[in-house]
């Protein structure tokens, strides 16, 4: 793949505020995920900052866990974050991949989101590993898109019956 990124792009009938609501609280991040690799957030605290960490349990062959760095957070328009791992000694690793969001309203009930996995900081000694990037069919982009639209459709539907 001559490409160091995939992406994939979803409108949702949903405002971009719920959908961002949505993405920011990590105990949702098992249900969105098109991989099934992520299973239960560790650190619950909704996103909120840019250099927030928060910590993911993940499975995929032996269980593991991964640690996240938000990137850039712009309410309601964009969410991203690197992954990377906790070392044994508490040294903080990130591979140079990184998810992100990006919300475009297309009215005032409809939300144009593009989901992103960038994997072009990646440096050589991982690459070297023989990792594969991206590690998974780019059409887990596109699960993971409608997970969140199912997701966001049902908070809105709770938020506006309440």
């Amino acid at each position: 793949m001559a490409e160091e990124n995939v992406s994939a792009t979803l409108t949702i009938a949903v405002p971009a505020s719920t959908v961002f609501a949505v993405l920011a609280d990590p105990a949702t991040h098992s249900a969105i995920d098109g991989t099934g690799w992520v299973r239960e957030p560790v650190d619950r605290a909704l996103l909120t900052e840019v250099g927030q960490l928060f910590r993911m349990d993940m499975c995929y062959g032996e269980g593991y866990r991964v640690i996240n760095k938000v990137q850039v957070l712009e309410p309601p328009r964009v969410v991203g974050w690197f992954t990377g791992q906790e070392k044994e000694d508490g040294e903080l690793e990130f591979g140079g991949w990184n998810w992100r969001y990006d919300l475009r309203p297309l009215g005032p009930c409809d939300t144009e989101v593009t989901l992103s996995y960038d994997w072009s900081a990646v440096p050589s000694f991982i690459r070297d590993r023989g990792i594969r990037f991206p590690p998974f069919p780019p059409d887990h982009l596109v699960n993971s898109l409608h997970h969140l639209a199912a997701l966001a459709k049902a908070s809105w539907l709770v938020a506006g019956s309440q």
